[in-house]
Order: C-alpha cells, then structure tokens, then sequence
C-alpha cells in the first residue's frame, strides 16, 4: 500500500527533537501556546481523569529556577565546578518557553496508575507535534530536577505527583539533526496463539 501525501502523516513521520539549547525566540504566545495544549491533551485518557497538568516557565522565572536548583545541588554537593554550574544555572534559561507536564496519576478502582502515567506521557507526545505543526520546535527532557523532592517542590510539584517531562520549546536556529531510527521490522512479531 502507498502512503498518500498527508501533512499530519508528514509531520509524524519527520518528527525530530530540536536541543534545548538551540532554541530560540519567539516561543509560542498566550494563543499559540492555548492551542498547543488543547491539542496536548486531545490523548487516551481512560476513564476521563485528565492525570496531568501544565507549569510554564518563561521569561526572567527561567533564571531564578535556575539559581535555586544550583542552591539544591551545591547545598548538597558543595561548591560546582564553573562549567557544571554554568549548566545548572541555564538548565531552564535554554529555550525561551518550558512547559513542565505533571503527571497527577493516582489510585482508581477502575483504571491502574500505569494507565495514567501513560496518559502522561502521550500529553508531551501531542504537546510536541502540535507546537511543531504550529512552526516551533522543542525537546522533552527530565534530569535530576524530575526526581528531586527539594526541586520538586520549588517548581510547584505536589505530594503524589511526577513530572512526565520538562517541554522545552522555541523556533530552531538550526535544520534538526536526524539520526539512526529503529527498523520496524525488527522489532515486531507476529502472535499465533501457539
């Protein structure tokens, strides 16, 4: 069977994840961004829970994030090394726009943790594609801050919850660079119910 040309179909088969750092403005407006998380969260959500929820960090917030997750580490580890510090200090200054995506999964009779987590998780998916059939570009990252009780704390993460992803989102200065994809067809099998 031939593929039609389908933009959606394009779109998905293009795909690529832009880094962080070659992000740059404009990030997406008040409306584009509205958009792009009601197309976020257009996913498989059994039971109609909506396990998730949005934080944004833009602008100046970037910075302070930063200067306090460097506290947290250097609290903890002494004093960085420049060039980690550096690093920890832009770790949300990299992109002009970082949608946190926070998994609020909880226990249901009906429908397991698992399945929420899940529903999670298809939530950056769609935030991805949407800002990028919408002409931006991003990368979905977690690092120490998505484990961290302290950090977790100072970005708002509440008792129960877990962060599905740090979004990171801009207009690329640069072509995507691709890189090695699985062949499909190693990775299926057929079941014959022997």
């Amino acid at each position: 069977m031939l593929l039609q040309e389908n933009a959606a179909l394009d779109l998905l088969l293009t795909r690529r994840s832009q880094p962080a750092h070659t992000l740059v403005d404009p990030a997406p407006d008040a409306g584009a961004l509205e958009t792009i998380l009601t197309a976020a969260v257009r996913v498989p959500d059994h039971g109609k829970l909506a396990p998730w929820r949005f934080i944004t960090v833009l602008g100046a917030a970037r910075a302070v994030l930063g200067e306090r997750l460097t506290a947290i580490i250097e609290a903890k580890d002494g004093p960085l090394d420049p060039s980690r510090r550096d690093q920890e200090l832009a770790r949300f200054a990299r992109a002009p726009l970082v949608v946190i995506v926070v998994s609020c999964a909880s226990e249901h009779p009906k429908i397991p943790v698992w399945e929420q987590e899940l529903s999670a998780g298809a939530v950056c998916m769609n935030l991805l594609h949407a800002a990028q059939a919408m002409g931006f570009a991003g990368q979905w990252l977690t690092g120490w801050p998505a484990y961290d009780a302290e950090a977790l704390g100072i970005l708002g993460v509440r008792a129960g919850e877990r962060v599905a992803g740090f979004v990171h989102l801009g207009t690329a200065s640069q072509p995507p660079v691709e890189r090695p994809r699985p062949q499909v067809a190693e990775l299926v099998t057929e079941w014959h119910g022997a």
